[in-house]
Parts: C-alpha cells; structure tokens; sequence
C-alpha cells in the first residue's frame, strides 16, 4: 500500500449509497421511474410504456417505491376506479441520476 496516498475511510454501516443502489437495482425500476418523470401514469399506460412488464412485477415494484417515498399512489375517483402514479420530492431527485445513467449508457453504447 502506498503510504503517500490518503485512505478513504470505510463506507457508514448504513451506507446510503447501498441504500439508493438497492433501490435502482431492482428489475424494472429504474424504467418506471423513468416513465414517471415526465408526468403522472396510470397503470395500464406504464405497463403499456414499458412493454414486456407483467403486471405482478409493475404491482409489486410500485408499492416498493411507494413505501420508500419515491413514488405516491392516487385513487381517481371513476367507474372503475383508477389509480395514477407519480413522483414524489423524493422520487424527482433520481431524475438526474437517470438522465446520467441515460447519457453513460448511450456511450457505451449496448456493450
């Protein structure tokens, strides 16, 4: 080890950094927040946006994010009833590491 060279000290026990990568490592996730940031969704316009997502997975990913206060649930009152998503505070922070993400990807370019 090169004693010139400062150590980074070791990550928080509760890195926050593991925390956020939890989140985005999910399958499917990173695609509906990408959906949600340009304007709230129904359901059936996110699955229909993402494509080949069962609706399971969509369900199950959307109450992860709902409970960690990246995603809000709205009840539109309607015969049937439908429900819209959106991006909270919190969620609208991500928009930047998405669009990073966006940008990284297209320069690697598929590899």
């Amino acid at each position: 080890m090169d004693k010139h060279r400062p150590r980074r000290p070791p990550p928080p026990e509760n890195c926050p950094l593991d925390t956020c990568l939890r989140l985005l490592s999910g399958a499917w996730t990173p695609k509906v927040l990408w959906y949600l940031c340009d304007e709230p969704r129904r359901f059936g316009d996110l699955r229909r946006d993402i494509g080949t997502i069962t609706s399971k997975v969509l369900t199950t990913r959307l109450r992860e994010m709902e409970a960690l206060g990246v995603v809000a649930r709205e009840v539109i009152p309607s015969s049937p009833p439908q429900v819209s998503y959106s991006l909270t505070a919190l969620g609208r922070e991500l928009e930047p590491v998405l669009e990073a993400m966006a940008r990284v990807g297209e320069k690697l370019g598929g590899r």
